[in-house]
């Protein structure tokens, strides 16, 4: 009930930020089409915040996020480019991922380096990894290879959605079933509300630990590997700040930044309502006011203010630093 009762705030400034951009672009926000691009835009996020829920959750963070996705997504294209399957290529990606989350596991768990020390260290090393084996460099595959992993357009059409889409719905369902419904789940809560009571009750306080770094910087690797068939291009320079986005989405969820708390529906609800609002800023018209009372003058001014396409990309910032900055009140007063 306490879980449901947090995703009440989370849900409810989804829904109003998406009301706002249905009436203040109707034509190019309310389509399917739209609805496919923002599910393929926002899956990178949604795994990241996955990840990123367990080790909130259990009282860490992890700031090595953006770029575990620049090197999974590096690695995946110069696989792709030496010739290697598709299978092969996500695999080598996907395991990167998760090597990083390992040393970070071992960094916090077992070397007791505190988290936020340990996962910058290695936030600067796998960045540092990516330019090098690109060489400073976008890498791209052959021109004859193609994916249908994230087609905007599905291939057969019955899916909707691109196959990426899919494999993040059912990562979704079950991390969520794992940390809310397995002993596992228990102890990563147990450790983060108090981790000297956890341990005293035989929880394995490191081994977890570390597994949820482990866990996370798997499907970090696994965002690296969508964003590079998203773009076709491994880019070292690509996911910078995105772990900002995705400890952003966890708090927006209703996760405790003190630990102990958590939930993966709520994660997902944050990293969409982050996404909504940057795609609806991108379709934003002013002139489409018009048909709800607005003067001709008002909606000159906004768009002499803001411009005609769009709500500028400083302006979006601000929106989603000021979303960032309610949820963190309101947890700090769930917390006191």
């Amino acid at each position: 009930m306490n879980a449901l009762k947090r995703l009440v705030g989370p849900t409810a400034a989804l829904c109003a930020v998406v009301l706002v951009f249905s009436v203040i672009a109707p034509e190019s926000f309310c389509t399917f089409q739209n609805v496919r691009t923002l599910s393929a835009q926002s899956v990178v996020v949604v795994l990241g915040a996955i990840g990123m829920t367990f080790v909130v959750v259990g009282g860490g963070i992890d700031l090595s996020v953006g770029s575990v996705i620049a090197l999974s997504s590096v690695a995946t294209a110069l696989m792709i480019r030496s010739g290697f399957g598709s299978g092969a290529a996500c695999l080598v990606g996907c395991v990167v991922g998760l090597a990083i989350g390992c040393i970070n596991g071992f960094l916090v768990a077992s070397a007791r380096l505190p988290a936020f020390i340990a996962t910058l260290g290695t936030m600067g090393i796998a960045r540092g990894l990516a330019k090098w084996l690109a060489g400073q460099s976008t890498v791209y595959p052959p021109e004859e290879w193609t994916s249908s992993l994230m087609a905007k357009n599905p291939d057969p059409s019955w899916m909707l959605f691109a196959p990426g889409v899919w494999l993040t719905i059912a990562v979704a369902i079950a991390f969520g079933f794992i940390l809310s419904r397995t002993v596992f789940g228990a102890w990563v809560t147990a450790i983060g509300s108090n981790e000297s009571a956890a341990r005293l009750c035989g929880v394995p306080v490191a081994r977890v630990r570390w597994s949820t770094y482990a866990l996370c910087g798997l499907l970090a690797g696994v965002a690296g590997v969508l964003q590079f068939h998203r773009l076709s291009s491994g880019d070292p320079t690509t996911a910078t700040g995105k772990e900002l986005e995705v400890i952003a989405a966890v708090v927006i969820g209703g996760a405790a930044l003190s630990g102990g708390f958590g939930t993966v529906g709520g994660s997902i609800v944050g990293a969409i309502l982050m996404a909504v609002l940057a795609n609806g800023c991108n379709l934003v018209d002013w002139n489409s006011l018009g048909r709800w009372g607005v003067s001709a003058e008002v909606a000159e001014t906004l768009t002499t203010w803001f411009g005609s396409s769009g709500i500028p990309n400083y302006v979006q910032e601000i929106l989603v630093g000021a979303v960032i900055v309610v949820a963190a009140l309101a947890d700090r007063r769930r917390h006191r």
